[in-house]
């Protein structure tokens, strides 16, 4: 980016509401901490990071369908011709800017959210056979469980896996091509140039997202109440 393009006027526009943030900035405290807890066997605060990460997961589904604008899988989730096309265009200065997930993107939020989904529910029917079994585990024999166990430990590898290339990626746009994503993710504007042809997304009202909160806590609290946490 040369001088002038920093110097010339911009604007900021709200394009991160503070729950699709919220999620964000969770996750990537309480998946190293869920890790650390069983890494250092504090059972119960790994089951308790587990059930608060399946919450935001499932609250962060529900908010792609009738979340706010830029939250919404319909907003940014395209074929694979325009997520090449994508990568195209990274370098036209005169291209609109994307405001909010952009067609590649959008993919690998979807399919984080995924391996999160699998991971967490996994979890939910795992058993080690000595000290831990998930609230589900019950439900099935013990050929599911092992299942289940072997999904929750080979799929946290790959979330890690993911989540390296995501911040590789991050990293590139900054150093790259002068596109500060992590900054938008923290204040929820972007800035972008005075002239631009976009408009701010709409955003969704925070009774929605609370409710949609509260109904996701429910549910897992429900599912964790069909066994006791671990004592350690």
């Amino acid at each position: 980016m040369t001088g002038e393009e920093r110097s010339a006027p911009t604007r900021r526009l709200a394009v991160w509401d503070p729950w699709v943030r919220l999620v964000h900035w969770a996750l990537v405290v309480l998946l190293p901490f869920s890790w650390w807890a069983a890494e250092n066997e504090f059972f119960r605060l790994h089951f308790l990071s587990g059930y608060t990460i399946l919450t935001l997961v499932l609250f962060r589904i529900a908010w792609g369908l009738v979340g706010s604008e830029t939250a919404r899988f319909g907003s940014f989730l395209r074929g694979p011709a325009a997520a090449l096309r994508h990568f195209a265009h990274l370098r036209d200065r005169a291209a609109p800017p994307e405001v909010g997930h952009n067609a590649a993107g959008g993919w690998v939020v979807l399919l984080l959210l995924a391996l999160l989904l699998a991971q967490t529910t996994s979890g939910l029917f795992a058993d080690d056979l000595v000290f831990n079994r998930g609230p589900l585990a019950r439900t099935v024999d013990e050929g599911w469980n092992s299942l289940a166990s072997s999904v929750h430990l080979t799929v946290f590898w790959v979330i890690v896996g993911g989540a390296a290339l995501h911040i590789l990626a991050v990293i590139a746009y900054r150093v790259v091509f002068g596109r500060n994503l992590v900054r938008a993710m923290i204040t929820g504007r972007l800035a972008v140039p005075a002239t631009a042809p976009v408009r701010p997304p709409r955003m969704a009202g925070p009774l929605r997202a609370l409710v949609l909160l509260a109904l996701s806590a429910a549910l897992v609290f429900a599912i964790a109440s069909r066994a006791p946490l671990p004592a350690f």
